[in-house]
């Protein structure tokens, strides 16, 4: 049955929406002092310092009546509740963990805007509940699996139970060492009446900078592709082996990185990185004999990716042919292409319109929580520009202006999404 429409409270004055993007800042700023490392801002899965990071956020959500909790997984969880019958869970998430000698608001941030949207909304009544989720683990950092928080919410985390880090702690040990149950992990995973996701993320790159744009709309998530890649020859005398009688690894991993390069350009909206070359055994008097390196690709198009991917290794085979080398590849890691919801990206660009921006799609190049979630459930991502596309570093920034502008873009569109709602 439909129900009457509620007479919507008012949203906060101008300089209320002012006043809350500086606290949001400024939580940020509280939370990047929970650090590993003095001196750096660096938090990885379940260390000690986040338990504070937790703290800071608690003190906040309580002091706006939400429920708050740590899942097995070490998810931190404040719960809005809604008085209607039968109502559905909107989830706000982004991940607390940082790379090493961080910035502080890549992830940070959204989970601190969705404790805002909540200040902002606390006197609006809500046809659905709300979640906002700040991810223990995303940037696989620790255990060199990403997606760790966002894994226990789908219910998949569990197979993940026995990876090791550095140390040989597993993952299960790492959960009992916090001062969590694993054996409750089970009770992480999301009931299935989740209404859809909403992730606000800093861009993480340059393109909104360089449109001139603060907000941006994301359209989809950069499916990516890494592998460990082998260029094999002879090593010998830099000095007594002439040119011609050469199988220099390093030489035919050189013309590789040199193609891929040549390959990606040509293809639009294809990246493709070779971010790490090894050569052996590395001497300066010693023709490298073999060079180990890594491959990562990425597009919005899982057909194209795959197929630029064919197409980089078969130039591979081909140079190592023609140079008398061997070449073999292992895949590390493929994620799929997450395309957003389109009803829920249709509510967020009009919620981008009534205020004053830009609602043209982009795709994201980096990998976010919304690219595991939006597999499962409607998802929805709101990019915040990144001044200089600084990110991953100490110098990660972040304007207030467009802090402001993400939040009031994120009350209309729950305010959009309650309307939708009402009317089921």
């Amino acid at each position: 049955m439909t129900r009457p429409p509620t007479t919507p409270a008012p949203l906060p004055l101008a300089e209320d929406w002012g006043r809350l993007a500086g606290r949001a800042l400024d939580c940020c700023l509280e939370i990047a002092a929970c650090t590993e490392v003095p001196g750096q801002i660096t938090r990885t899965f379940l260390c000690a310092p986040t338990h504070d990071a937790h703290a800071r956020l608690d003190r906040w959500a309580a002091s706006l009546g939400l429920r708050t909790r740590e899942d097995a997984a070490g998810n931190w969880r404040a719960t809005r509740r809604s008085d209607r019958p039968g109502a559905r869970t909107l989830v706000i998430g982004s991940h607390l963990d940082t790379v090493p000698n961080a910035g502080p608001y890549d992830g940070v941030l959204g989970v601190v805007l969705g404790v805002a949207l909540m200040e902002a909304l606390r006197d609006v009544s809500l046809p659905y509940h709300v979640e906002v989720v700040g991810f223990s683990e995303e940037e696989g950092v620790r255990f060199g699996v990403p997606f760790i928080g966002s894994r226990a919410l789908l219910g998949t985390a569990e197979a993940l139970l026995g990876v090791t880090d550095a140390r040989g702690r597993t993952v299960a040990q790492a959960i009992t060492d916090y001062g969590l149950d694993v054996n409750t992990l089970a009770e992480a995973r999301l009931a299935d009446d989740v209404l859809g996701y909403l992730e606000l993320h800093i861009e993480q790159g340059p393109v909104l900078e360089a449109e001139g744009r603060p907000l941006g709309l994301v359209e989809a998530i950069a499916g990516q592709s890494r592998l460990d890649l082998t260029f094999t020859g002879r090593a010998n005398h830099a000095g007594t082996t002439p040119m011609r009688l050469r199988r220099d690894a390093l030489a035919g991993a050189s013309a590789f990185v040199l193609a891929t390069e040549t390959l990606a350009r040509k293809t639009p909206r294809l990246v493709a990185t070779v971010g790490s070359l090894t050569p052996l055994p590395g001497a300066v008097n010693v023709i490298p004999g073999e060079v180990r390196l890594t491959l990562d690709i990425r597009h919005a198009s899982n057909e194209v990716r795959r197929e630029a991917l064919e197409r980089i290794l078969a130039e591979g085979r081909r140079i190592a042919e023609e140079r008398g080398l061997s070449f073999t590849h292992a895949l590390r890691l493929e994620e799929a292409a997450t395309p957003m919801n389109p009803a829920l990206m249709t509510l967020l660009g009009k919620a981008m319109l009534a205020e004053g921006h830009d609602a043209t799609p982009m795709v994201s190049g980096a990998g976010h929580d919304a690219m595991l979630v939006g597999q499962v459930w409607p998802a929805a991502m709101l990019f915040l520009r990144s001044p200089g596309g600084i990110s991953h570093h100490p110098d990660e920034s972040v304007l207030e202006g467009d802090v402001e502008a993400a939040l009031r873009v994120g009350a209309r569109f729950l305010r959009l999404l309650a309307e939708r709602e009402e009317a089921r």
